[in-house]
Formats: C-alpha cells, structure tokens, sequence
C-alpha cells in the first residue's frame, strides 16, 4: 500500500469524494447534495476548461482525503499584480488534525508563487473560528471583512 501523500488535479472520478467532503460539516450539509452529482460534473466541466482553475485532491493510500481549488485572479491593484484565491479547503473527517490541512495550504501557497502571484487570499465562514486560528498559524492576515451576495 502507497502511504505517499499525491496532490494532484480532481478528475471525474473523484466528484463524489469532494462532494461528500463539502457536505461533511453543519454549513455544507444544508447546502450541497452528494445524492445529485449532476450539477457538480457540468461544475467541474467549467472548471477543467478554464486554465485560471486549479481544483485538486490530495490521496493517500488510493483515497482522496483532502480538497481545495486556486483560482488566480489577474489585476490592477497593487501595481497589476495578479493574486490566488483558495476556496473550499476540505479534509475527509479521518485526516483532520494529522497536518494534511498545513500540506494542501503550503502547496496553495508554493503554486500560487510559481504561477506568479504576489498575493494568497481566502475567506472563511465567520463561524469557523478553529478555521481562522488555523489560517492564522499559517500566516495569513484577518486583514479584511467579506461581504456576499446569493443571488440564486
């Protein structure tokens, strides 16, 4: 059995994995369906095309037990820098608190500098409060208030 950790793009396949891990906490449980994979794959379709969309899995052992998607933003602020985005940070229940989290926000963090960003940003729900000393411990800033919008 392989115990080497692999990070690598999401494919198909591992649509089911990623989904059950959305909907594995109070917030993702009233707002993802892993019983409809339908709007995930069309999801996933988009995300695949468009090269600016990192969406990756972490394995190990042949199972997927980690998540994330880096999404690089180019601008006009700061001087035209282009940025990273990191959305849906997931660890599979049974990973968490063995330091898979601090592995995929380092590789976050390594692929954004080697696609060129001068800047890593990510919001987290107001309620994560162990989610934000996490990203705190990692060295990132509560530097600004996020504001949304549903519009669906």
């Amino acid at each position: 059995m392989n115990d080497k950790l692999t990070i690598r793009p999401a494919t198909e396949a591992d649509l089911p994995a990623i989904v059950a891990m959305l909907a594995d906490d109070p917030l993702g449980a009233t707002r993802e369906s892993p019983d409809d994979l339908t709007p995930y794959l069309a999801a996933h379709h988009r995300i695949a095309a468009d090269p600016h969309q990192h969406l990756v899995v972490a394995e190990l052992a042949g199972q997927v037990i980690g998540t994330l998607q880096l999404t690089v933003i180019p601008g006009l602020s700061r001087r035209g820098a282009t940025r990273t985005l990191v959305e849906a940070v997931r660890i599979h229940a049974d990973a968490r608190g063995t330091g898979l989290g601090t592995t995929l926000i380092e590789w976050a963090v390594d692929q954004s500098r080697a696609l060129g960003a001068e800047l890593v940003q990510l919001t987290s729900d107001a309620t994560r409060t162990d989610a934000h000393r996490f990203y705190e411990r990692l060295g990132f800033t509560a530097s600004h208030v996020g504001f949304k919008l549903a519009l669906g």
